[in-house]
């Protein structure tokens, strides 16, 4: 699987939603990424 960095608008996407206490699982289900790329920009 190639990787792909996510963008300016993805990465304040989870930002907000991490402000808002939503769950890493959930962030990465609505960005259609995996859990690990999101921690990995947190």
């Amino acid at each position: 699987m190639a990787h792909t960095e996510l963008d300016l608008v993805e990465r304040r996407g989870i930002e907000d939603m991490l402000n808002a206490k939503m769950p890493i699982r959930e962030i990465a289900q609505e960005l259609g990424r995996h859990r690990s790329s999101i921690y990995r920009e947190i």
